[in-house]
């Protein structure tokens, strides 16, 4: 039981960082929160090249070795898998959609941190 509840909190993890990836540039918007912008280009990195390159993710092979620990096959119904799995794990997921995934990660950052740029070099 401790193990499954070890792998659906990596689960989560890893659906936060996705979304850290993707929207943390919005947070770095803020003037006082521009410190995050040394967390979140490399998550966008991690992120893109994870993507763009089709690299295994740490955390999806702890979860698999944590459910695997937990006697478990694959994954069974519940909240967690039910409805974060599709997120993370799309079905029918191939380079040319990683591809796509990984500029979908990558163009709105862009977007803010040029934004960013900008408005750093030509005041408020």
């Amino acid at each position: 039981m401790l193990l499954r509840l070890a792998a659906d909190a990596v689960l989560l993890l890893h659906l936060l960082f996705i979304v850290f990836a993707l929207l943390g540039g919005l947070l770095v918007l803020r003037w006082r929160w521009r410190w995050l912008a040394w967390l979140h280009l490399p998550a966008v990195l991690w992120a893109v090249t994870v993507e763009a390159l089709q690299l295994l993710c740490p955390l999806t092979s702890l979860e698999n070795d944590l459910r695997h620990a937990a006697g478990q096959a694959g994954y069974s119904a519940g909240f967690i898998e039910h409805y974060l799995l599709p997120i993370i794990y799309p079905t029918g997921l191939t380079p040319s959609i990683q591809l796509w995934l990984a500029a979908f990660v990558l163009l709105p950052n862009l977007l803010v941190y040029g934004f960013l740029l900008w408005r750093w070099r030509h005041g408020r």
